[in-house]
């Protein structure tokens, strides 16, 4: 793997943005992106906690970091291959047939960040915090990380009984095998109005790469996901500490309502809750009152208690480790 120097990023200010260089697939040559303030590297020992996103997202978060630094930590963050500002022309955006393909840039990024920190702690959310609890299985007994934050990840499919069984069997095992591009679904557009200033959210990103209406989903990409999610009902063995953070309460996913940003509603609460516990021997669990989807971007006080969640439990955790 290649790494760049370090160039401006987009959010500006100190922050800075440097290329990964992975190894050419079937559509070329993909990237990945590692993004933090230029004197992250200061002082090695200020724990530094690697971010990973979601489906149909970036990081745009630099409020995280400032909160993270605030208490003595680097924020870095990953945008993974064909995300954000890893989308490159020829490549499909925010897809692909394996989770187990971003092992690649996050062993690279966590390389980095070992060489230049005494601890690093991994950050997932929602679709991030799947790839990453599945990561830190993998790669368990191997010192990689100190500590693993979950951010309403994404451990099973939400819907019945019946749509996360008869109604994924096609797709997880013809569709997702022999047609693994075809597109089978689509996101729901609301919760990203909700969230953008353009619409009357609070949250400016760029639309071109979290678009509201999102990517298409497609077979193989749900293939992937719902082998993820085996995995997880199987049982996981990450261990290191682990820490899974979710809104007190689900929201509707298919239509417009009040509650779309002090619920979750794009994943099931019930669902973290459910299968936490198989994620590690040492997993804690926390519900933040009024919380979205994606914990960082709930409006205050939500916004402020998940924050104050995460920091209150990295301190105690990295004091014992």
């Amino acid at each position: 793997m290649r790494l760049d120097d370090a160039v401006p990023d987009v959010l500006g200010g100190d922050w800075v943005q440097r290329t990964m260089h992975l190894r050419p697939d079937a559509l070329g040559d993909p990237v990945a992106t590692l993004v933090h303030r230029r004197d992250a590297a200061a002082d090695r020992t200020r724990p530094a906690v690697l971010y990973v996103h979601g489906f149909v997202d970036y990081f745009f978060q630099a409020h995280v970091g400032d909160a993270l630094a605030g208490r003595g930590y680097d924020l870095y963050a990953l945008d993974l291959r064909d995300y954000g500002r890893s989308i490159r022309p020829g490549r499909v955006p925010n897809d692909t047939h394996d989770l187990a393909v971003h092992a690649e840039e996050l062993d690279a990024a966590v390389r980095v960040l070992r060489a230049e920190h005494d601890r690093v702690v991994l950050l997932g959310h929602s679709t991030g915090g799947l790839v990453a609890a599945l990561w830190a299985h993998h790669r368990r007994g191997l010192g990689r990380v100190d500590a693993v934050v979950l951010n309403s990840p994404w451990l099973d499919l939400r819907g019945s009984l019946l749509e996360r069984t008869v109604a994924t069997w096609a797709i997880v095992h013809v569709l997702g095998r022999v047609a693994p591009r075809l597109v089978v679904s689509h996101l729901g557009e609301h919760y990203g109005r909700a969230l953008h200033s353009a619409s009357g959210g609070e949250w400016d990103y760029d639309l071109g790469w979290k678009p509201h209406e999102g990517f298409p989903v497609r077979a193989g990409f749900v293939r992937a996901v719902r082998r993820g999610h085996a995995a997880v009902a199987a049982g996981l063995a990450i261990d290191v500490p682990v820490l899974v953070l979710s809104s007190d309460a689900t929201g509707p996913d298919d239509r417009w309502h009040d509650a779309l940003l002090t619920t979750d509603s794009v994943l099931d609460v019930a669902d973290m809750r459910r299968l936490a516990p198989r994620l590690g021997a040492d997993v804690t669990s926390v519900e933040v009152p009024g919380g979205a989807h994606d914990l960082a971007l709930s409006p205050l006080p939500a916004r402020t208690r998940y924050l104050d969640e995460v920091l209150g439990w990295l301190d105690v955790t990295l004091a014992r480790a």
